[in-house]
């Protein structure tokens, strides 16, 4: 069955659309998440990674701090950012404090999504000076990542501000930490795209070379393809696309393709029709001109494996060692970098 849906743009339906974030699209099968990125960290990726990260860590023996710093020491911190971007990952501090013995208590200043300036400060933890410095390392790096990331997806959208095109995301995420991946592209303005490969069927370069071809590889899916799950078939080829826009796929991505092709697909699958996606080694100065060839969305791999790591530290300021009283730091000025 080919799919009729008009090309809308995302960005004229609401405050969601208006911030890249996912929205239902009307057709059966839509390969772009409705939940927001919040919905998908609630369900309990946080906890699982925290406790994977801090058993990795072995921060429950950690013999540095343990015979360093005096039980019972009272610790005042802050996490700064050191650069302007996009925060992601703001559930993680309380996180890994509970998980460390719920003698910290973790103030959040800021919401996954925000955009924020070089030394603002983020969070204020307060506690137990032992349990913020061993999780300290484990804090900053999900920070770390998943700003990153939500910094990196921003820019992207920024790229394509006023177009009526969208940036997804890809299955190229790091082992274990999809979730909380995704959650951060979404963060920064990207559509989360085919969360696993049960979400949807996408037939790639190999399933079709090892199927016989873009109509042998179409038609064996849909004679098992009951549930009316969404189907996208990657091509490679005008050629291979004018096969696939007569199949009546409801996504056709052009991989690795010219401009000039792209525009030809366009024009020739008119204003109705299967979806179509730019994919394939696009950068951040090339992806305006890939959206504006018509497509209706560009996918980026780049955001999730490469994103570099966003700057970020905690600073502590001279703690309190248990029964004593002390007027060290009384100024808050933040004394080192740990």
């Amino acid at each position: 069955m080919t799919s009729t849906h008009a090309h809308e743009d995302p960005n004229s339906r609401g405050p969601a659309a208006a911030l890249g974030l996912p929205s239902p699209d009307g057709f059966e099968g839509s390969p772009w998440t409705v939940a927001q990125h919040q919905a998908a960290v609630a369900a309990g990726a946080v906890e699982e990674a925290m406790c994977r990260a801090l058993a990795e860590d072995r921060a429950e023996d950690d013999i540095t701090t343990r015979w360093a710093v005096a039980d019972g020491t009272r610790g005042h911190a802050h996490i700064v950012t050191r650069q302007a971007g996009v925060i992601a990952g703001t559930a993680i501090p309380a996180e890994v404090c509970r998980q460390l013995g719920h003698e910290v208590a973790v103030t959040e200043h800021v919401q996954d999504g925000d955009r924020v300036r070089a030394g603002q400060v983020l969070f204020t933890l307060d506690g137990s000076a032992r349990e913020i410095i061993s999780g300290e390392r484990t804090a900053l790096n999900f920070l770390q990542r998943m700003s990153g990331i939500a910094t990196a997806a921003a820019a992207y959208a920024e790229a394509v501000a006023g177009l009526p095109v969208r940036i997804l995301d890809t299955r190229k995420t790091a082992p274990g930490l999809r979730t909380l991946d995704k959650a951060a592209a979404a963060a920064g303005g990207m559509s989360n795209h085919r969360l696993d490969l049960a979400a949807m069927v996408l037939l790639k370069e190999n399933h079709i070379a090892a199927a016989g071809g873009v109509t042998a590889a179409i038609a064996a899916v849909r004679e098992c393809n009951t549930q009316g799950v969404a189907v996208e078939v990657e091509v490679a080829s005008t050629a291979q696309a004018l096969e696939a826009l007569s199949a009546g796929v409801e996504w056709i991505m052009l991989d690795n393709m010219p401009l000039d092709d792209m525009r030809d697909i366009v024009t020739q699958r008119g204003p109705v029709g299967p979806r179509l996606e730019a994919s394939g080694n696009i950068t951040l100065e090339a992806v305006r001109a890939v959206a504006e060839t018509g497509v209706d969305a560009v996918s980026v791999g780049a955001v999730t494996h490469s994103a570099p790591a966003f700057d970020l530290s905690l600073l502590m300021t001279p703690a309190t060692p248990a029964g004593k009283v002390t007027r060290a730091g009384a100024d808050g000025r933040p004394a080192q970098g740990l």
